[in-house]
């Protein structure tokens, strides 16, 4: 089972031919009101992915609770760890270019209120998943991560939006996610050389932080180093549309598969098919796949064996 600690918000989203300059004013769509936030989404794509997903989170006492949680709902994600905490829920304004580049203000609301005593210690056990994000409190993050550790599930942590982690502070995790712009600022954080790719970056990483290390690197797809090995696996070739929610996909496949028994290598085969697919519809969980979406693609794109 998987369980994941983290935000739940409702973005704000608009189209623009351009995104705005410093103080100007661009033409934009109609607005729509999507669920989003990391840890949901994360949680969503799991469940897409096939796993059993628990969400523990928090939104507001608000109109927009509902609408955050409709998408989790209906895709059969556990939501009976969801609290009611303060008067907001968590929102993001997002604007989406031509270009399907984005910039995302994210107002927290109810998740900076969540507290790692809301993920109960009988709630999670060994050979479980939890799955962390940073847009929750992170002291409670970290908390969360040591009562899952200690009752023996695997723990992941994908550090987005990126804020400096220090070295003691992964003490509990097994698995780091990050994209290729992370990867960098983590490994100039701890004083290290980025390296010239994405997989010496990695790999950097995983030496000095003795963890296996994963990076999203767009269209390149993605890549992992573990102490032993390194595995980088390509992307599906889409036409981009909305890259909004592609990295949460990308991690919730990652760790749907991971739970269920796959080995490395293919759980990133999977979830880089996924977070290429989301990418190709507006919207962040209105366009993550299902299994039988993911296994298609992997079946007729020759740069899957």
């Amino acid at each position: 089972m998987i369980t994941v600690f983290g935000s739940i918000n409702i973005d704000l989203v608009t189209t623009t031919a351009r995104l705005p300059r410093p103080g100007e004013t661009v033409p934009g769509s109609e607005y729509r009101l999507i669920p989003g936030g990391k840890g949901a989404n994360q949680a969503l794509a799991a469940r897409r992915a096939g796993a059993v997903v628990k969400m523990i989170g928090a939104v507001g006492d608000d109109d927009m609770a509902a609408t955050a949680l409709a998408e989790l709902d209906a895709g059969g994600v556990d939501l009976s760890g969801v609290q009611r905490r303060g008067k907001t829920t968590g929102m993001a304004v997002i604007t989406v270019d031509d270009h399907a580049e984005n910039t995302i203000v994210l107002s927290p609301g109810a998740n900076a209120k969540l507290a790692a005593t809301d993920l109960q210690e009988d709630a999670i056990g060994a050979g479980d998943t939890l799955l962390l994000q940073m847009e929750v409190p992170f002291a409670e993050t970290l908390a969360a991560a040591r009562t899952a550790k200690a009752a023996g599930a695997r723990v992941i942590l994908s550090i987005a939006p990126f804020l400096p982690v220090e070295r003691e502070a992964f003490a509990d995790i097994d698995m780091i996610l990050v994209n290729e712009t992370e990867a960098g600022d983590l490994a100039r954080h701890l004083g290290l050389n980025p390296g010239s790719t994405g997989a010496e970056t990695v790999a950097k990483l995983a030496r000095e932080l003795k963890r296996t290390v994963i990076a999203t690197l767009g269209a390149d797809g993605a890549v992992a180093a573990t102490l032993d090995d390194t595995i980088s696996v390509p992307a599906l070739k889409v036409v981009p549309v909305d890259t909004t929610g592609a990295g949460d996909t990308f991690c919730g496949v990652l760790a749907a598969l991971l739970d269920e028994g796959a080995d490395l290598a293919t759980a990133m085969r999977h979830a880089s098919v996924a977070g290429s697919l989301a990418c190709a519809k507006a919207g962040a969980q209105p366009s993550f796949p299902l299994r039988e979406a993911i296994e298609l693609s992997l079946g007729v794109d020759p740069a899957f064996p």
